[in-house]
């Protein structure tokens, strides 16, 4: 009986899982459609070309803030959590921390620099132009003004009515 095989088996093997781990969170990204040379498949004839041509910022409505937030929540608040903060849940489990989206100020770049990181991606941040159509991009800058304007807000803010019942 040779009990030494089993040992150097185990060794072996846990050599090679410790050579095998690198550092996952800095790997290169590419878009796959980003150009037709690069692109996973051609397209089946007949179909409608994409193009994400530029839509006009839509008009500000309550009910584009409500998508607005919907959105965000469903694709944002994973990385920058629902305060905007980069402490979101993947955060927390140990993905890079994204920078904070909102400052004293207001946002860091103005709407179409916001709309162009969501279209395209920043950073580690991959775009999400095949995934949010750009009126729901639109809809998610406008849900990131109200959100960092609701965080600084001051008693100037506020309406009459609001000043009526604030403590």
């Amino acid at each position: 009986m040779k009990p030494a095989r089993p040992a150097r088996f185990v060794s072996f093997a846990l050599l090679l899982l410790a050579t095998g781990c690198d550092d996952m969170s800095k790997q290169h990204k590419e878009n796959p459609y980003a150009s037709a040379d690069s692109a996973p498949a051609e397209p089946v004839p007949g179909t409608v070309e994409y193009h994400d041509a530029p839509h006009p910022v839509p008009r500000l409505t309550m009910g584009l803030l409500q998508r607005g937030r919907d959105e965000y929540h469903a694709f944002c608040a994973p990385c920058h959590a629902e305060t905007g903060n980069g402490d979101g849940m993947v955060v927390q489990r140990g993905f890079p921390a994204p920078l904070p989206l909102m400052a004293a100020g207001g946002q860091t770049g103005g709407p179409m620099h916001l709309h162009d990181v969501i279209t395209s991606g920043q950073g580690i941040m991959y775009g999400f132009a095949q995934r949010i159509g750009s009126d729901d991009r639109w809809a998610i800058v406008a849900y990131l003004y109200a959100l960092g304007r609701s965080q600084h807000a001051t008693r100037a803010d506020m309406t009459p009515e609001q000043l009526a019942r604030a403590p």
